[in-house]
């Protein structure tokens, strides 16, 4: 393989999308778009997991955007992607009022945080508690994986590290127990918020999707409308896999939002997209690194800027 075509296949493929307006369009443009640019533009985005309907969207928009002049050079193209991208996740943006981005209703805040293994599901939760509590907040953090070995210490390890207050179970116990008695504890101790890390479960196992529900309709009993929030964390590298994700965890709860641990330039975001299209799912958050300080409410500005950055 030459050095050229070495160095094209390490670039992520928003990278790619960026180097076909400079090398492609400009063309198209002068000639009106042929067929092998649309093609060529429309199997990056495929690549980039868009999906299906969200590329066909971008495909015909590009072409009434030419042949309206609206794109008569690369710059033009580049915002076009853009400011299209931004239409799709904006149209699903909650409107937040606190600094993180959080809702509560009343004097407790319950934040469900749901996700498969590996994700970083309960570095994110530490992550999430530690920026609360630079806020002046209370936080519990409740263990409600009560079968993988190792997860309530890793929890309670948190818990120590930035001083939150900490509720388990024992080893096999019912999680739904454990959500409960958080709960109980965090109202007779005034704290402000209950954050649950759910099982690292994979979302193809209906038994353990059902014991989320029961989680779900335990605290709902306990505290109603609660959990004010279904956060399901997902690898913002791992492509169509979050979008099967996502359907499945939405599909047995409503989800209030994800959180994309993990991500960066060469994150398949596209899938994001197709998530928020599909789903009507906001993006919530984003994790950018190890620190507890790498957590950042989601803007999509930032998030436009980190995939479209000419630094790659």
């Amino acid at each position: 393989m030459s050095s050229s075509k070495q160095e094209w296949s390490k670039q992520s493929l928003w990278h790619r999308i960026a180097n076909f307006s400079l090398k492609d369009l400009k063309i198209g443009v002068q000639s009106g778009l042929g067929g092998g640019s649309i093609e060529q533009f429309e199997q990056l985005l495929l690549e980039a997991d868009f999906g299906v309907d969200v590329t066909t969207e971008l495909v015909v928009g590009l072409e009434q955007a030419v042949k309206r002049g609206k794109i008569r050079s690369d710059e033009d193209f580049r915002r076009f992607l853009q400011e299209q991208i931004r239409s799709y996740i904006e149209t699903n943006t909650v409107g937040l009022s606190r600094t993180l981005g959080l809702h509560r209703d009343g004097d407790l805040g319950i934040v469900l945080v749901l996700g498969v293994n590996g994700v970083g599901k309960t570095t994110t939760v530490a992550k999430l508690a530690h920026q609360l509590q630079e806020e002046g907040d209370q936080v519990l953090l409740a263990a409600a994986d009560t079968w993988r070995a190792g997860a309530q210490k890793q929890l309670r390890t948190w818990a120590d590290r930035i001083g939150a207050q900490f509720v388990g179970g024992k080893e096999g116990s019912d999680p739904a127990s454990v959500a409960f008695d958080a709960i109980e504890a965090a109202t007779s101790r005034g704290v402000d918020w209950v954050l649950i890390d759910t099982a690292g479960r994979l979302h193809t196992q209906s038994s353990l999707m059902e014991e989320l529900v029961k989680i779900d309709r335990v605290i709902n009993r306990r505290v109603q409308g609660s959990p004010y929030e279904r956060f399901l964390v997902v690898d913002a590298t791992s492509g169509q896999n979050v979008l099967n994700q996502a359907r499945q965890f939405n599909a047995a709860m409503p989800l209030t939002g994800l959180i994309l641990a993990k991500f960066d330039s060469s994150a398949r975001a596209g899938t994001v997209v197709s998530v928020v299209h599909e789903l009507s799912v906001p993006i919530r958050y984003l994790g950018i690194g190890e620190t507890l300080l790498d957590l950042e409410v989601f803007s999509s500005t930032k998030y436009l800027g980190k995939i479209f950055s000419e630094d790659r």
